[in-house]
């Protein structure tokens, strides 16, 4: 049961006083009367609807009013139901204003043409963007591939500096510059005896050794597998590989006069004769190998 006190019809404030209407005497009080007391009147509307209203404020402003917390949720409650319907109502009784609020519009056509013309200014602006970026794109690609065609060629030249300098001290063990007087005449080195004496040297044998001629084949193919990858159209590498022509003929001359010595030096010869015709396999010429013993 609610607080038996009887309030004012307005909200209480700090200087309203509440009265009350006692008996005289408290003998005629009859304390089996359970007849039902009046309730607080329900919170006026419009001390809700003040700008700057505060919950929490607003009921520590109800010192006097004596009505237990649940009952004030209970009126809150209905309050709040309240205010739902007649929301329901006044949507409903404007149901078809809002249905025609669309086509009841008139006006702001300057604004949306506005709009228009900026939204297509900004898609020309964006489109030009996209434009420049797959330019930009296209650029990028084409000096990357630049770039990469470049690094490749330093790489060639790279590698064919390298060549040319393996080939300058071939050439220079091979002396591929002297002039050799016949095909059948023999020239032969008059350094070798150091290189000789450690390699089966034979008294009376004057060709060059299975070691120097073996050194000179190993070189010579270095060469050949450096120049395999090389754009063989370049006219360097032309001049490279005619410079690589010349040293292998040179050596396979060498190495057939070699072979001729040893095979004429008979038993004597054989050991240098089976190192001649390993270095003839190195160099894939089985067929001069052949050649050479056949005394062609």
């Amino acid at each position: 049961m609610a607080n038996l006190a009887v309030p004012s019809h307005q909200r209480p404030t700090s200087s309203t006083s509440t009265s009350y209407n006692l008996p005289s005497d408290s003998s005629d009080v009859d304390p089996d009367n359970d007849a039902p007391l009046p309730f607080p009147a329900a919170l006026p509307r419009s001390d809700f609807l003040v700008p700057d209203f505060d919950p929490a404020a607003y009921l520590s402003a109800l010192p006097h009013r004596h009505q237990t917390l649940e009952d004030l949720r209970s009126d809150l409650r209905d309050r709040s139901s309240t205010i739902s319907s007649e929301l329901l109502e006044l949507v409903n009784s404007n149901y078809t204003a809002f249905l025609s609020l669309g086509s009841e519009l008139k006006g702001g056509d300057e604004k949306v043409q506005d709009v228009k013309v900026a939204l297509l200014g900004f898609r020309r602006a964006v489109e030009e963007v996209k434009i420049k970026v797959a330019k930009r794109r296209d650029e990028t690609r084409e000096l990357n591939d630049e770039l990469r065609r470049v690094r490749l060629d330093i790489e060639q030249g790279r590698k064919m500096l390298e060549i040319d300098d393996k080939l300058s001290a071939l050439e220079e063990r091979l002396s591929v510059d002297r002039s050799h007087a016949s095909a059948g005449q023999n020239e032969w080195d008059s350094d070798s005896s150091d290189e000789e004496e450690d390699d089966g040297a034979v008294a009376g044998l004057l060709g060059s050794s299975p070691a120097k001629l073996l050194q000179s084949a190993k070189e010579c193919g270095e060469i050949i597998l450096l120049k395999e990858p090389l754009d063989q159209q370049h006219p360097f590498v032309v001049k490279l590989g005619e410079r690589l022509t010349r040293c292998r003929n040179t050596l396979l001359l060498d190495l057939g006069n070699a072979l001729k010595e040893a095979k004429g030096a008979g038993v004597q010869g054989q050991d240098r004769l089976l190192k001649y015709l390993a270095i003839y396999r190195m160099l894939d010429a089985q067929r001069e190998a052949i050649k050479a013993l056949r005394g062609g």
